[in-house]
Order: structure tokens, then C-alpha cells, then sequence
């Protein structure tokens, strides 16, 4: 685990994401998945304070683990990746516009949920942040990651 700075903030905010395609059809494979698997292992480049962690693609859903920092709002970036890999996928892939016939592919809505670290090491953090704070006790902090 990696605590991000940015300015006036530290962060590590990481959402386990999942969204299927319409009618959770099972059409994530071959070169489909494999360009899918690509494109969003690419997302650092245009977003580069988004990082994906983890990737993977099942024929009929997608999980990610992915860091998003606090000024975003989860659902507008997974927004934003399902729009834009939509598109790329319909243009390079003629084939699905005869699965789906309007300008669609991934199912409304998605799955997320926080990965967190655990409780005890968030209490203890807390417990000894004030002696850390004035310079009295030097902490170092074991996450098991």
C-alpha cells in the first residue's frame, strides 16, 4: 500500500469495481479481452493520478482495484471508463454492433466497494497520532501488505 500526497492531503482510497456488459452477454474474450485488458491498463496515461492495481476480465464482467483520489467521485470515473471504452470497443470490434444494435455495450450501473486496511491498525494509528504529531514517539506503522 502506498499513501498518496497531494496538496494538503494524504490518501490511499482504493475501490474494488465490477460492471458487466448488456444483457451480461458473455462476449469479454478473445481479442475483445484482450484489447479491453490493455485500454484499461492504460488508464494511468490519460489519468495519471488514477492507477489501476488490478485487473481482471471475466467472459461475462469486469473487476478492477483501482486508487481514486478524493477530489473524484467514484461514479463519474468509472463513468468515463465504461463511455470511453464503450466507444473504442464498438469502432474496433464491427462484429458487436450485431449483439447489440444501439450504441451500447456495458449494462447501467456497477458494483463498488472500499479495500481498506484493517480496524486495529487504524486504532493504533490513532491512539499514538497525537505523540507522533509533537515529535515524542517515532511510529512505524506495519500494514502487512
Amino acid at each position: 500500500m502506498q499513501i498518496r500526497l497531494s496538496a494538503h492531503r494524504a490518501y490511499h482510497h482504493q475501490y474494488h469495481l465490477v460492471w458487466i456488459p448488456k444483457y451480461r452477454k458473455r462476449v469479454l474474450k478473445g481479442d475483445l479481452k484482450d484489447f479491453l485488458a490493455k485500454r484499461l491498463g492504460e488508464i494511468q496515461e490519460y489519468h495519471p493520478d488514477i492507477e489501476v492495481e488490478q485487473c481482471s476480465i471475466q467472459v461475462d464482467h469486469v473487476h478492477l482495484v483501482v486508487v481514486i483520489p478524493p477530489q473524484y467521485a467514484v461514479s463519474a470515473i468509472v463513468g468515463k471508463i465504461k463511455a470511453n471504452t464503450s466507444r473504442e470497443i464498438r469502432q474496433r470490434f464491427p462484429w458487436v454492433k450485431q449483439v447489440y444494435w444501439r450504441n451500447e455495450f456495458w449494462s447501467v450501473g456497477f458494483f463498488s466497494s472500499t479495500v481498506g486496511i484493517d480496524e486495529a491498525v487504524i486504532k493504533r494509528y490513532v491512539e499514538f497520532q497525537e505523540k507522533v504529531d509533537t515529535g515524542q514517539l517515532k511510529l512505524q506503522l506495519e500494514f502487512g501488505f
